[in-house]
């Protein structure tokens, strides 16, 4: 594929995956449309995408839930409508004054941890759904499967993107639509592979994509 003018490679480069999983993830696995109420669970490298292009597609509210302030901060700066820590007791309650009384329509989890998808799931709403994005060993159980039932409720796992994601990403951010400037983090020669991995071990910076260079 062709990189239009204005775009530099560094930009370029995290399309895939960093950006198509959860491209792929809103617009094919959730379906998410105009207005409806989404959370993402997981504001790392690719939840913080997420957040960005929830808002392009048109969600709302958008809330992003993470354990780290500083990952909350930056969802809020790319366009989260409400930030939660998942630990805070008064959650359920916060997340129902954003989401209203209902619960959220979509579901996102990118953290592929247990307590995280059963949070997500407790919160959804009528016919809501949740997304399996983040990968992990661990068995996922439906707890209260009369509710599950009986509100309708969908579990969907999701893996990557299909090539025509590439294509529209490299044209929405070709074209303007889609700011991928901020998410590089940072840029290190190939010989500093592993200053670069325990820099994103210990979350120097709050990172979202570090770049190697040949």
């Amino acid at each position: 594929m062709q990189l239009p003018p204005g775009i530099p490679f560094e930009q370029a480069c995290i399309i895939p995956d960093a950006v198509s999983t959860p491209w792929a993830a809103i617009t094919s696995s959730a379906a998410v449309r105009p207005a409806e109420a989404v959370a993402v669970w997981g504001v790392g490298g690719l939840g913080a995408h997420a957040v960005q292009l929830l808002r392009m597609v048109g969600a709302c509210p958008i809330i992003a839930v993470d354990p780290l302030a500083a990952a909350r901060e930056r969802a809020l700066q790319l366009g989260a409508d409400a930030a939660l820590d998942p630990a805070d007791p008064e959650f359920g309650t916060n997340l129902r004054a954003v989401s209203g009384a209902g619960g959220i329509t979509a579901a996102l989890d990118f953290a592929g941890v247990p307590a995280a998808r059963e949070q997500a799931l407790a919160s959804l709403a009528e016919r809501g759904r949740l997304v399996l994005v983040g990968l992990t060993d661990q068995p996922f159980t439906i707890k209260d499967n009369a509710w599950f039932c009986r509100f309708r409720q969908q579990v969907t796992g999701h893996y990557g993107s299909r090539p025509e994601d590439l294509t529209d990403l490299v044209a929405l951010v070709g074209r303007r639509r889609l700011d991928l400037s901020g998410s590089v983090s940072g840029i290190f020669p190939l010989a500093e592979a592993a200053r670069a991995v325990e820099a994103l071990e210990r979350k120097e910076g709050n990172p979202i994509r570090l770049i190697l260079k040949p």
